[in-house]
Parts: C-alpha cells; sequence; structure tokens
C-alpha cells in the first residue's frame, strides 16, 4: 500500500505535467471515469478536458500548491491543497487561487485519480 508521501509526491509530478501541457502525460495520471467539479460548477469529464489541451483552447503555464493535506483510507487517498492555476482558455488568461480536493485510489501499484473539485480560496 502507498503512503501519504508517495501520494504528495504523485500529485506534483501531475501538477509538473499539467504545466508540460501533454495530453498523454497527464491522461495517466487519471482514471478513465475522472471528471473534473470547477469553480464555475460545471462537471467536466476526462476527455472533454484532455480534448481542451490537445486542442490548445486549455493551456497551463502555473500549477501549484502551497498548503497540503493528505489522508489514506485503505486504498483511496484524499488530497486536498491550497494553489494557484494559471494559463489560457480559449486565448483568454486565467489564474485562480484555489482549493483542490482530488480523490486518488490506489490500482496496481499506482495511484489514479478520480475525481477532483475546485473552490475559490482568499489569498
Amino acid at each position: 500500500m502507498a503512503s501519504e508521501d508517495s501520494l504528495i509526491v504523485f500529485s506534483h509530478q501531475w501538477d509538473e505535467a499539467m504545466v508540460r501541457n501533454n495530453v498523454s502525460e497527464i491522461d495517466q495520471y487519471m482514471a478513465d471515469d475522472w471528471v473534473i467539479v470547477g469553480t464555475e460548477g460545471g462537471i467536466t469529464p476526462k476527455e472533454i478536458f484532455l480534448k481542451s489541451i490537445e486542442t490548445g483552447d486549455l493551456v497551463h503555464t502555473r500549477m501549484d500548491a502551497d498548503e497540503i493535506r493528505v489522508r489514506i483510507y485503505d486504498n483511496t487517498g484524499v488530497v486536498t491543497s491550497r494553489g494557484t492555476s494559471s494559463g489560457t482558455y480559449k486565448g483568454q488568461p486565467f489564474s485562480f487561487h484555489e482549493w483542490q480536493t482530488s480523490v486518488f485510489v490506489w490500482k496496481q501499484e499506482s495511484w489514479q485519480c478520480v475525481h477532483t473539485m475546485l473552490t475559490p480560496a482568499m489569498k
């Protein structure tokens, strides 16, 4: 079973992959049925999220966390972090300071994210 430290490393590696905007690399961190609930309240499935990166509609230039809380429950991990996500969406710049909560499942000797939820954070 993986540790809290391994999940923190995994989360940081996923953030780094997001800034590289490499769809095949980002895909490795997400379960097939992964969804994200964005700050605007909508739910986006993995396929649409990755397609927006592939087409260049969504480009990340920053993805970091300055406060991280990790808990492991059997084969499930929950990571809550506060950080900044910046880049462009359809050519328009964005920068969000947000709380992110992601749920991970330990499968076949690796973590996979199954759900991410974003909430605006105070600076």
